[in-house]
């Protein structure tokens, strides 16, 4: 019987029990008191009151009468409570045991009551967590395989330079390598802090000018982008954001440090702030396709498969971009642009 049901029966008993008997209740629960020497109460319902001369047995036996029936009807009601709340206290003993070895345990009450509806809402709840916590798994793995191939990179270069006596040009190079390969884990390390200082939410918030921290960032890009024959061209309005200057100029530099790496040699970036969105990245690279968009700001996900490409990549940009527009409340997307490449479009509130 469902919560509902019982408490309507506790009520509907209650109804009967009150219109059943209409002066029991009032008659035990009478005003007792001593008026001189002489001890009144109600007979009966609807009687007057009637006095005679106190014995000491009725002034103790009416108060404890009453007191009796006070106490029963506590009880009652505390019985019919927790009769009534019985589903709950099922419902909670198997929820109590769930924990991460066991996250794929569902509750699947059938009907269409109240606890059914909060059953699949805590199927649900338990849907989201569980994805949460495989994807937090998953992440794990990624990063435990990103840190052991360049690792493993160390060690085999460390066990030649040991093997062997190596010339003047053989140990340039592989202190070079060596020097690439301690590069790439530092890169990293640094976007895993940053991944995880973005995903706590932001410290503060002071009122940033956003187009003053796009310039500064493409300022210092411009040199990168000649080298890798790309145009830049940027259009920036005046545009106040409010959040945290550090992570809104890695948002910006992740964006524009991946318009150019994933470019191609005489293509353009674009970059424009404005009002809604307040910032656009369009490159011009290879054809990105509709269906492979989405997991770009996954962690670690890259268009190609290897993960060793790309100039060293960790594939931690736009997994870094999305955690900070998310910490500033605003929504990040993406989709192809037209002539090959990507188009970023970032939306932070006013």
């Amino acid at each position: 019987m469902t919560p509902r049901r019982r408490v309507a029966l506790v009520g509907v008993l209650a109804l009967l029990l009150g219109y059943g008997l209409p002066g029991l209740g009032r008659w035990l629960l009478s005003v007792v008191w001593l008026r001189g020497q002489e001890f009144c109460a109600r007979s009966l319902p609807g009687s007057g009151l009637v006095c005679q001369p106190a014995r000491e047995l009725d002034v103790v036996l009416y108060p404890l009468t009453i007191l009796g029936v006070l106490v029963t009807v506590v009880v009652a009601i505390w019985a019919a409570a927790a009769w009534c709340l019985r589903p709950v206290r099922d419902l909670a003993e198997p929820i109590a045991h769930v924990g991460p070895q066991n996250l794929g345990h569902r509750i699947r009450r059938p009907g269409r009551d109240e606890l059914a509806r909060l059953s699949r809402a805590i199927d649900e709840m338990m849907e989201r967590i569980s994805a949460g916590y495989e994807g937090q798994r998953q992440f794990a793995a990624n990063a435990s395989h990103e840190l052991r191939t360049p690792l493993a990179v160390q060690r085999t270069l460390i066990e030649v330079g040991m093997a062997r006596t190596l010339t003047g040009e053989q140990l340039e190079l592989l202190t070079s390598q060596l020097l690439q390969t301690n590069e790439r884990n530092e890169r990293l390390i640094e976007g895993l802090l940053t991944l995880s200082e973005s995903d706590q939410g932001l410290r503060s918030r002071t009122p940033q000018r956003f187009d003053e921290i796009v310039a500064s960032v493409l300022a210092g890009y411009q040199d990168r982008a000649r080298a890798a024959g790309v145009t830049i061209e940027s259009h920036l309005t005046p545009r106040v954001v409010t959040g945290e200057r550090v992570l809104l100029e890695r948002l910006v530099t992740n964006l524009v440090e991946n318009a150019i790496k994933y470019n191609r040699p005489g293509g353009t970036l674009t970059v424009a702030v404005g009002g809604n969105p307040a910032l656009t990245v369009v490159n011009t690279g290879q054809v990105v396709p509709t269906e492979a968009v989405a997991g770009l700001f996954e962690p670690f996900r890259r268009l190609a498969a290897d993960r060793t490409g790309h100039g060293g990549g960790a594939g931690l940009g736009l997994a870094i971009a999305r955690s900070i527009t998310q910490a500033h409340d605003g929504i990040i997307a993406a989709r192809p642009a037209e002539n090959g490449g990507l188009r970023v479009e970032v939306r932070l509130p006013h």
